[in-house]
């Protein structure tokens, strides 16, 4: 059998995890340029593709016209009119599933979860680096014939700024750093009031960013940025072009293990990253960051880490796990990761 011309992904969500998927298909549309890719996902993540060549973008309405199997099914009929060869599933779920069902006689290759893997890496069984989660839609892509080498990527120039953007960032002689504290999860956030003694110190010297969203999240960001100079909340102010943008042009990312860290890295950007009760031994470290970015909730102090994959579910007095973390250790390795080029 050939290998195919023209591929489709299928990767609704999450924000994160759409994220994870650029770098790869960056990669892949570089190392074999005759290849066509259409993402499937939903209209929100458009900007993230916004720049891949050979790379278009189908939108999926989820909670509208493509809801429920016969949406589902009238999705699968308006995909088929673009006469793609075989399908990248990269969510393996019950959605992408019954669209396999309603493509017999394509090739399909599903993302493998490593459900397995991961439920012994949670129970304690075995502590150990699971395959990371780019590594595993490349190997989807492998399965189809294409070898997808992520060893030595290639990153954007940072985004011009417009005049809007440039107040974020108003003095090119200081380092900016952007700073997203929080997460979906309260297991998986840092300590507000440490948070606010990390911005308070690293806000003498650099631009701090601050990056969030939803109406709690806003209000407490824009106190933050009242309260100290050389510091902006970016939270309800931008669309996701432009947040994009601002963050091409940052000099590196605090991020908790969340959507932010993704979107950072995929751009090329220096994330550091904070763990509360998950572990990068899941697979899910921003992408071609060093191990040494990732800080570590102690698990002396909290054994039973990784408690989930997603944060969602931890023991009792497990919810601060990564106020274990001092704020000067935070502080050291941010400075010190602003000192180093972007990757």
């Amino acid at each position: 059998m050939s290998k195919p011309h023209h591929i489709l992904v299928l990767r609704f969500s999450a924000m994160g995890d759409v994220a994870m998927t650029v770098p790869v298909i960056r990669a892949l549309v570089a190392q074999h340029p005759n290849l066509k890719i259409t993402v499937v996902t939903r209209a929100f993540f458009k900007p993230f593709f916004q720049d891949l060549k050979h790379v278009d973008v189908f939108s999926a309405d989820l909670k509208g016209k493509h809801k429920g199997i016969f949406g589902l099914y009238k999705l699968s009929k308006e995909l088929k009119a673009l006469q793609f060869d075989a399908v990248a599933d990269l969510h393996n779920v019950l959605r992408s599933k019954i669209l396999k069902f309603f493509f017999l006689g394509k090739k399909v290759v599903q993302l493998d979860k490593g459900r397995a893997e991961k439920k012994a890496l949670i129970s304690g069984k075995r502590f150990q680096q699971l395959k990371i989660t780019h590594q595993c839609y490349a190997d989807v892509f492998q399965a189809l014939g294409f070898e997808v080498n992520l060893s030595k990527p290639k990153f954007l120039k940072p985004a011009q700024l417009s005049e809007k953007l440039k107040r974020f960032i108003p003095n090119k002689a200081i380092k900016a750093i952007g700073i997203a504290p929080f997460a979906a999860h309260k297991s998986k956030m840092y300590p507000l009031d440490q948070m606010e003694a990390v911005i308070a110190e690293l806000s003498k010297d650099h631009a701090i960013i601050l990056f969030g969203g939803g109406e709690s999240e806003v209000g407490i960001l824009n106190d933050f940025e009242t309260k100290y100079n050389n510091v902006i909340s970016a939270a309800g102010k931008l669309n996701l072009d432009e947040e994009l943008a601002l963050i091409s042009n940052l000099d590196a990312m605090l991020s908790m293990d969340s959507g932010n860290a993704h979107l950072a890295a995929m751009l090329g950007i220096k994330v550091i990253t904070i763990w509360g009760v998950t572990h990068p031994f899941a697979g899910f470290a921003p992408f071609h960051q060093p191990d040494h970015f990732a800080l570590l909730a102690d698990r002396n102090q909290y054994p039973l880490i990784p408690t989930s994959v997603y944060g969602n579910t931890y023991p009792e007095a497990y919810e601060s796990a990564a106020g274990s973390i001092s704020v000067e250790t935070i502080i050291t390795k941010v400075k010190e990761t602003c000192q180093v080029f972007k990757t």
